[in-house]
């Protein structure tokens, strides 16, 4: 399956190439998508009493018209409701004079107990709220809870942003074609529009190549090619190493939850720094785990010199201040070629001491040959680092994971139930696979730990926060309720099976 998102402005233009390239012309297309949409409909909905279409004027109520036909050719009771009339001469004009269906206004719209509502009237193309009639009709079928299959997207739900444009339809299936939209993965649209299915009107992948968007649904086949398999003849070092920072005596759990993800992940070696104070704690508690004391910049460069870890984490349980900028700095003044440091993933306390110096860490990852950063803030620290961005309500998620990224030069992992991946160079990818069992705590630890471990095993950085987030995810979908941070890194282990032996695409 292929892992591209095309925004609204994308899908225009790959539809337009399409026609441009035929055989099919504009209505053929929407030909195409109304047969995909009356099929699914007849499929999952046989015992629906009556089938109520909306329809609006534009191209989304093309398709409309054209389920509407094609159902009542099926011999199912149709009714249809019409807001507005499409544009003289439009695609859509000619698909509503090919359906001979009576229309009704929408303003009258009623219906029963039983039936199901074909949603056709604004789809993905809306970009103000919706508004009298149109919000009407999202009332009455709300109010009726009744099933509603949604052409494209649900009529109200923005297709860049997800955002729900003042009201929206509620969908038990949504039907969208060539590619998905950032809408159907960025909540609160994912909630709304049920069971997503892509559908293929001939809309070639040539197109979408020649449009090359820069936006992807975060699967395997995103980032599987890089993928870590270690060699017949591989030795621990070889398959990398990551040192994990650990805070106090009091605060040692964290860290060692990220050091078990990375070995869990594959790292051939993991090593928590303890302070002085730590070690006791930290040595009752590590077996596999390495432990070296680090108290002071000095140790930093000792280890790095000494034992050259290829990644590191920093942030979770560490403490905030002075100590967790001057050791991230210290790790990102490293040169690649000449200190083998890849990267470092900055996370929870070691973000939040950078809110009154982010220029500063900014600078640092920019630097040439420095080591990568990813960062994996949640929104409060997303909002402690980027106030400005966060503040914004016309960027979207996307968006401000995006303008985060270039102006941190780092991956941002823009964590929530729709975590966004970002790149510096304008790459993002979309996490569709968030359960609500990862909302716990210590969670995070554990994806820090993944990601630094799936780094220093060879991968790109912005392929390792993708497949980390996605592993993370995957293992907590598959635990289910009851789930602890401490269940995680085992629950990993099927998940990396299936994805070592029987990629998932």
């Amino acid at each position: 399956m292929r892992n591209e998102l095309l925004s609204t402005a994308e899908m225009a233009e790959a539809d337009r190439l399409a026609i441009t390239a035929g055989p099919l012309d504009g209505y053929g297309l929407m030909q195409r998508a109304g047969e995909a949409v009356a099929a699914l409909v007849l499929a999952r909905h046989p015992g629906a009493k009556r089938v109520h279409v909306l329809c609006g004027p534009g191209n989304n109520g093309g398709d409309g018209y054209v389920v509407a036909r094609l159902l009542s050719d099926a011999g199912v009771d149709v009714v249809l409701w019409a807001l507005g009339e499409p544009r003289a001469g439009s695609d859509a004009a000619l698909a509503a004079a090919a359906c001979t269906l009576e229309r009704r206004p929408l303003p009258a719209l009623t219906a029963e107990a039983g039936s199901l509502v074909v949603d056709a009237i604004y789809g993905a193309g809306l970009s103000k709220p919706l508004t009298g009639d149109a919000k009407a009709a999202v009332d009455i079928v709300t109010a009726m809870n009744l099933p509603v299959v949604a052409i494209d997207l649900p009529s109200g739900v923005s297709g860049d942003s997800g955002e729900v444009l003042g009201s929206a339809f509620r969908a038990v299936l949504t039907v969208t074609f060539a590619r998905k939209k950032p809408g159907h993965l960025l909540l609160p649209g994912r909630e709304r529009c049920g069971e997503i299915v892509l559908a293929d009107i001939g809309i070639r992948d040539q197109i979408i190549d020649e449009i090359a968007p820069r936006t992807f649904e975060n699967r395997p086949g995103l980032w599987i090619a890089n993928f870590p398999a270690p060699a017949v003849d591989a030795h621990k070092y070889k398959r990398g190493h990551t040192s994990v920072f650990s805070g106090g005596p009091s605060a040692t759990g964290a860290a060692r939850l990220s050091a078990l993800a990375a070995a869990r992940s594959g790292a051939g070696a993991v090593t928590v720094l303890s302070p002085a104070n730590a070690m006791q704690v930290n040595a009752a508690h590590l077996t596999s785990i390495m432990l070296r004391k680090v108290d002071a910049i000095e140790d930093v460069h000792d280890l790095i010199g000494d034992r050259r870890p290829s990644t590191f984490v920093l942030g979770p349980g560490f403490g905030i201040g002075d100590k967790a900028r001057d050791f991230t700095l210290a790790v990102l003044a490293k040169n690649r070629q000449d200190g083998g440091v890849e990267g470092l993933v900055l996370d929870a306390d070691g973000i939040t001491s950078f809110r009154s110096a982010a220029s500063t860490l900014f600078q640092a990852a920019g630097r040439p040959d420095a080591p990568a950063l990813i960062m994996t803030p949640h929104e409060g620290e997303f909002g402690r680092l980027f106030a400005d961005i966060a503040g914004n309500r016309a960027l979207s998620k996307l968006a401000k994971a995006r303008e985060a990224a270039q102006r941190a030069n780092a991956v941002i992992v823009y964590k929530g139930a729709d975590s966004v991946i970002a790149a510096s160079d304008g790459r993002a990818a979309i996490n569709g696979n968030g359960v609500p069992w990862l909302a716990t705590a210590g969670s995070g630890d554990v994806l820090a730990g993944i990601i630094a471990g799936l780094l220093a095993q060879g991968m790109p950085a912005f392929e390792a926060a993708c497949a980390g987030v996605w592993i993370h995810a995957e293992a907590g979908s598959r635990f289910g309720p009851g789930l602890m941070a401490e269940d995680l890194p085992l629950a990993m282990v099927p998940v990396l099976r299936d994805l070592t032996q029987n990629p998932i695409r």
